[in-house]
């Protein structure tokens, strides 16, 4: 398995796809891992070359105790593309990975010539997000595991895949609970929204029509105004657009140019 060891955690990444191709980065959401992006592969994988990672604490990567910050798992992902020779790319995440794709435009903008944000923000409830945090910490992941899948997924899409919708819980059941309460603190304390405007490069907001936890209104809506130049397309889907408008999704990355 490949792994790439960043301040102190080893990190495991995939590369697919002909890596002569245009070069894509996916980052996923807090609480899910690199196959979050699995329905869509099949609709980039000829067009474009495939860089997964599972975030810090999540997936195969090492969760070491204590609270992550934004900037430290954008290093984590320019070490990943250090060891895979990516000097650039278009970077495109939900949820989490978008804040970090965000961070990684502004901390280190010669490396991403493209920002695709997901379902994501710039700032969240840091009261709601402090409570997460102290929760997963006194009580593990089941102590918000309904919460997050209240969250992920429509109804709709429950009722219609309901073993799809049992396997995104027995995820996050199943992770490590530091993992996920390092991530949770790196969104509690995020200080994205004052500096959108530094922000150079070509960059599609992607939001979910059907997403109650990083609505359009309030929080997508806030990054087309705030970044400079940015697009907007909405999706008919909830948090986890991948999995509810994977065809849609691609298009739209697709037909983002760097």
């Amino acid at each position: 398995m490949p792994f790439v060891t960043s301040d102190g955690a080893a990190i495991y990444w995939k590369v697919e796809g002909e890596t002569d191709r245009p070069r894509l980065v996916l980052l996923n959401s807090i609480g899910t891992d690199m196959d979050l992006w699995t329905p869509v592969l099949p609709l980039l994988r000829e067009h474009v070359a495939l860089l997964r990672i599972d975030t810090r604490g999540h997936g195969a990567s090492d969760a070491p105790p204590g609270d992550y910050r934004l900037a430290g798992l954008a290093r984590d992902v320019a070490a990943v593309m250090d060891a895979v020779g990516w000097d650039k790319a278009q970077v495109a995440g939900v949820s989490l990975g978008g804040m970090i794709a965000m961070q990684m435009a502004l901390d280190m903008p010669e490396r991403v010539t493209g920002l695709i944000p997901i379902c994501t923000s710039a700032t969240m409830d840091r009261a709601a997000w402090t409570t997460r945090v102290d929760t997963v910490r006194r009580d593990g992941m089941a102590g918000i595991v309904d919460l997050a899948m209240s969250r992920f997924l429509s109804s709709a899409f429950i009722a219609e895949r309901p073993g799809h919708a049992a396997t995104i819980r027995r995820a996050l059941l199943t992770m490590p609970a530091e993992g996920y309460a390092g991530c949770a603190a790196a969104i509690r304390d995020m200080a994205l929204s004052d500096r959108l405007g530094e922000i150079a490069c070509p960059t599609l907001v992607i939001s979910g029509e059907r997403d109650s936890s990083t609505p359009y209104a309030g929080h997508g809506d806030y990054l087309v105004s705030a970044i400079p130049g940015a697009r907007h397309v909405a999706l008919p889907a909830a948090h986890l657009a991948p999995l509810e408008a994977p065809d849609a999704l691609a298009d739209a990355i697709l037909n983002h140019r760097s």
